[in-house]
């Protein structure tokens, strides 16, 4: 990844925070990381675990930030949170995958949060 694309990364979690925050969303972690993967943000909201992926765009050439959670990201999200959930012995917790999308469009931020993006693979489940 260029140097570019990981201090827009970092711009865009730090940003994100920030709107969940000012939305009700409490942070419980940021960045963490496991052998099957890595999850942005981990916040609850209203008692339920969100698991949420930060995704910005500063043009729409190659599609939107929505368009860039991919069934294998989808896959690898659904194993870390898992991993997280019994790691913290959460899995009775009521949990769901978010997805703020940040597209940056005439130097300002367009933030949309897409709540309940996609169900958890049953596959991956304790």
């Amino acid at each position: 990844m260029s140097g570019h694309n990981v201090k827009l990364g970092k711009e865009s979690e730090q940003e994100a925070v920030k709107y969940l925050k000012k939305h009700g969303y409490k942070i419980i972690q940021e960045n963490y990381r496991c052998s099957f993967g890595q999850i942005d943000i981990i916040a609850q909201c209203k008692g339920t675990i969100c698991f949420v992926e930060v995704k910005s765009r500063t043009s729409t050439d190659f599609g939107t930030a929505s368009e860039a959670v991919t069934q294998d990201k989808q896959r690898r999200l659904t194993k870390t949170a898992v991993y997280f959930l019994k790691e913290k012995d959460l899995l009775d917790k009521s949990a769901r995958f978010d997805v703020v999308c940040i597209d940056k469009e005439g130097g300002k931020n367009v933030i949309d949060v897409i709540t309940d993006a996609f169900e958890m693979d049953g596959r991956f489940s304790y």
